[in-house]
């Protein structure tokens, strides 16, 4: 018997291309540059990029999601992040080389010869080490901002400028019009649409808490990061939808303060989903919340959570759950 994460692999291949389908060939603009809008600011990239690489599970996903294998020079990505042997995208991973399995660095850019970085504020991108676009563009080396990612000027590290599907499909049509391949991203666009679309949310909207790790304070969404709307298009309701921010830390207070009817755990890094689970089950200022109270507590991947061609089916997998418990 196949198991759900088999199910929900095959599920995802038949929405998506990529999967053995024949599609559309790359092309490239005639006038060989291409303008496009990436955080706000308009971009000219002056040829197509032939060896892209890419930082982390999400962004990579969406290259191969698109089929641009063969415009990839590598990507860079933590082994704790899944299980890759099931996904629809198994191909691409078998074919694109695996640079680094922390984050992308100036030196592993040049040695793969790259052309464009894909990458995103806190998904790559970082001041503190100096890996930014500016200093990639003082090397010659352009680059794209995966776009949950956005700064958006409200302090100097919030992120987020447009609701995350929104954000998933503007770096969709982004890409395929900087690679000539718009059709495939429209297609692939639509059958996401149609795939949430047919979502059955339950009568009653839960409250959910995203909860990515922390034990002091946690680490959770606001209203830019992909999971903010997953729970709402899988019928929920994000208790902390009110925060201007993608990814960010709450206190405790907030969560008990709200009453969350349902945990969904963010399912990566050393820290494992049971051990997460565990934590919240035994915190004491949890026990009065009603989803530790009725362990109502769901668990998605990692890959499922951040801006990615699985978001669809993360929607479709927790508005199954939140019908259960509504």
């Amino acid at each position: 018997m196949p198991s759900l994460r088999q199910l929900a692999a095959v599920a995802l291949c038949l929405t998506v291309t990529g999967c053995g389908a024949s599609v559309e060939k790359t092309s490239s603009p005639a006038s060989g540059a291409v303008t496009i809008t990436n955080c706000g600011k308009k971009v000219t990239y002056d040829h197509v990029p032939e060896r892209v690489v890419t930082n982390d599970v999400g962004i990579t996903e969406l290259m191969f999601a698109l089929g641009l294998e063969d415009r990839m020079a590598g990507f860079a990505m933590p082994d704790d992040k899944g299980d890759l042997t099931n996904v629809p995208w198994k191909d691409g991973y078998r074919k694109v080389k695996w640079l680094s399995k922390d984050q992308l660095t100036k030196e592993n850019v040049l040695d793969a010869r790259a052309d464009l970085v894909f990458a995103g504020w806190n998904y790559g991108f970082r001041e503190d080490s100096g890996f930014t676009p500016d200093a990639l563009a003082k090397i010659g080396v352009p680059s794209y901002i995966l776009t949950e990612s956005c700064r958006n000027g409200r302090t100097d590290t919030s992120r987020g400028i447009m609701p995350p599907l929104d954000a998933l499909y503007t770096d969709l049509t982004n890409l395929g019009k900087l690679f000539g391949v718009e059709q495939r991203a429209a297609t692939l666009i639509a059958s996401f649409k149609k795939e949430i679309a047919q979502v059955k949310a339950p009568a009653k909207r839960p409250r959910v808490f995203l909860y990515d790790s922390g034990q002091d304070a946690p680490f959770t969404s606001g209203r830019y990061a992909a999971p903010d709307q997953i729970i709402s298009a899988a019928g929920g309701e994000n208790v902390t939808h009110d925060v201007d921010d993608s990814w960010t830390t709450v206190g405790w207070e907030t969560v008990v303060a709200r009453d969350p009817d349902v945990i969904v755990i963010c399912d990566y890094g050393n820290v494992s989903a049971e051990q997460k689970r565990q934590f919240l089950l035994s915190y004491a200022p949890l026990r009065n919340v009603s989803a530790v109270r009725n362990k109502r507590i769901f668990v998605l991947d990692y890959v499922d959570l951040v801006e990615s061609p699985r978001n669809p089916s993360a929607i479709a997998r927790l508005a199954a759950y939140l019908n259960t418990v509504s």
